[in-house]
């Protein structure tokens, strides 16, 4: 098997970094966040780009960034994706080779979780938007390879989550599971 990966989705505060930070290391896999990537490219943070260049800029940076990561990746990797980056058809696309996991939460947690930091979210607006942003984006989550509902959980428990559901999704492939992407996932420890 060729360089194993996964990629973490889900709306902004849903943990996709610290989360993805904790299962690297228990893989004792590589991490890359997907936005810290941008920001080392451009040499600006996601809301000046957001700012100075709008969405749209954003969105062809994010997609030429994504893309150039899937084609170098050279050790198995974790990588934490922006809120907006799974909601693209062509990043979906170029993902289907890896499983995908949709960090869920309800929308006021998340509100909630994204107080802290609200300055580096340029989406992040007012109750309502929020909201009617998540809803916007949820079908394209839901399309992720698999779910894990983050509410009341640390990320300890989270990561053990993910790599038992993603076990079961590797042996699917071994298995010679038609509809299973061709890269799996796995701790590299006999099972």
């Amino acid at each position: 098997m060729g360089v194993r990966a996964v990629f973490l989705v889900g709306f902004m505060a849903s943990g996709k970094s610290s989360v993805g930070q904790a299962l690297a290391r228990r893989l004792d896999w590589n991490f890359v966040d997907l936005d810290a990537e941008i920001e080392s490219r451009e040499r600006q943070t996601i809301a000046e780009v957001f700012r100075d260049r709008g969405e749209p800029e954003f969105r062809l940076i994010e997609a030429a960034a994504l893309r150039d990561l899937t084609e170098s990746l050279e050790r198995d990797t974790v990588i934490a994706l922006g809120g907006g980056t799974f909601v693209h058809p062509k990043n979906r696309e170029l993902l289907q080779l890896w499983p995908s996991v949709f960090l869920d939460a309800p929308v006021e947690e998340l509100w909630r979780r994204s107080m802290e930091d609200a300055t580096k979210r340029p989406l992040r607006k007012d109750p309502e938007e929020f909201a009617r942003l998540y809803e916007d984006r949820l079908p394209f989550y839901r399309q992720a390879t698999v779910t894990v509902v983050t509410s009341g959980k640390d990320p300890a428990s989270l990561c053990a989550e993910i790599e038992r559901t993603l076990q079961f999704w590797e042996k699917d492939e071994a298995a010679g599971s038609p509809q299973t992407p061709s890269r799996g996932f796995g701790t590299g420890e006999s099972q």
